[in-house]
């Protein structure tokens, strides 16, 4: 669970919210309009630690990033959006290797301290001479405040940047974190289309890091869903460049949890911003299972109900079909017992044992399905476990985009 009051409090800045960070966001003409290209860099060599898509399809820039990834070391990423470079073939290997090598020479830093993203449409060759433009232009306007403009420049049918800071002291001095998310479809654990980008002028042991990243980003960005896709491009990444000059942190430091704690709620606030900013959703949709015999049945359950189209667009409607949520958890391939169900829209009973709860009227559960936000509760009552993850609605708009959109 995440304690808030450990923290100093969220900030503006997103990514150069910390120390020693600078960043950039143009528009190098890989989108018709808006801008397309960023770049974040750190002053001085920085730890790194990853976790990427799970998709055994894996576009160029996934595959180059998992490469290097061990190194625990880097400067600089590179990021494109309105092309995925994915499923380009041998070409898109040399353009991701080409977009690092100019990255390394415009920022005169080794090529291996340079990490590569890119996001947007599936199979279409990247205009890389544009890029490579656009990575200078990105170096000419690098800035100490640049951080809103890489939120915007990762943007694809995102309806609105998604960018945070977070503050805590550790070892008596105020550490900060900083971060860039983008996503809207495609969104299904683990990750998905979604890129998140992490700065922090912590010092941090490396392994340690990569620890702390792991486990976060199972707890907040692979506990989302959106439509039950996963893409081929999903990327976190994390840059530590020690600026704020605290004890290198790593478990058995009395300020570990903190850091931890703090970089949880930061990701947190980029994972719900996803879910609602779901292409076409309308609510955002915390699916809760509890009772069950494992962990692992838990989530298997939640996930199943809130992949759902049927579940997902009784959401959109309003309606409290719990028929259809009732019947997911039938067929999540979850040994469960009709006869002891239980079922919440928040705290208003929906179902005890089973069946219908006579005590509590439709126009109750219509009235917590008409908020942007509730939780939806599922009692297995077979064992002591739980599990989560958030979810949203589905509708018409969502058709309409993945009709139309191309870039």
């Amino acid at each position: 669970m995440i304690r808030e009051a450990d923290t100093d409090g969220f900030i503006s800045g997103g990514v150069t919210a910390p120390k020693g960070f600078r960043a950039a966001g143009i528009h190098a003409g890989i989108k018709a309009e808006n801008p397309d290209l960023a770049l974040i860099v750190s002053d001085v060599r920085s730890t790194v630690a990853g976790t990427f898509t799970q998709n055994r399809v894996k576009a160029a820039p996934v595959q180059l990033c998992e490469a290097r990834i061990g190194t625990r070391r880097g400067r600089a990423i590179v990021v494109n959006s309105g092309n995925a470079n994915a499923c380009t073939g041998p070409e898109g290997w040399r353009h991701a290797e080409m977009m690092v090598q100019h990255a390394a020479d415009v920022l005169q830093m080794d090529p291996m301290d340079v990490y590569v993203c890119s996001t947007g449409t599936i199979g279409v060759p990247l205009p890389i001479d544009s890029v490579l433009l656009g990575i200078e232009a990105a170096n000419a306007v690098l800035s100490e405040t640049g951080g809103d403009e890489v939120a915007r420049a990762i943007m694809t049918t995102d309806k609105a940047p998604k960018t945070n800071a977070i503050t805590v002291t550790i070892d008596d001095v105020i550490v900060t974190l900083g971060i860039a998310a983008k996503g809207a479809g495609m969104i299904e654990p683990n990750m998905a289309t979604m890129l998140a980008f992490v700065t922090t002028d912590a010092a941090v042991d490396a392994e340690s890091l990569q620890t702390a990243l792991s486990e976060v980003v199972d707890r907040t960005f692979n506990r989302i869903s959106v439509d039950g896709e996963q893409s081929t491009n999903d990327t976190v990444l994390i840059m530590a460049n020690g600026q704020a000059w605290n004890q290198p942190l790593e478990p058995g430091h009395p300020d570990w949890g903190l850091f931890c704690n703090a970089l949880e709620e930061l990701c947190l606030s980029m994972a719900l911003a996803i879910v609602s900013d779901g292409e076409g959703a309308t609510k955002t949709v915390k699916v809760v299972v509890k009772g069950a015999r494992t962990e692992v049945d838990a989530q298997t359950v939640a996930r199943t109900i809130g992949n759902s189209l049927l579940v997902k667009t009784s959401w959109f409607g309003c309606d409290p079909n719990w028929g259809r949520v009732i019947a997911a958890a039938g067929y999540s391939g979850v040994e469960v017992e009709e006869g002891v169900i239980d079922i919440y829209y928040d705290d208003v009973c929906a179902v005890a044992g089973g069946m219908l709860d006579p005590a509590t009227s439709l126009d109750q559960l219509e009235a917590v399905l008409k908020n942007d936000r509730f939780a939806l509760v599922v009692d297995l009552n077979l064992g002591d476990e739980s599990s989560f993850i958030y979810a949203c609605d589905c509708g018409h708009e969502y058709v309409r985009i993945n009709s139309e959109y191309t870039t």
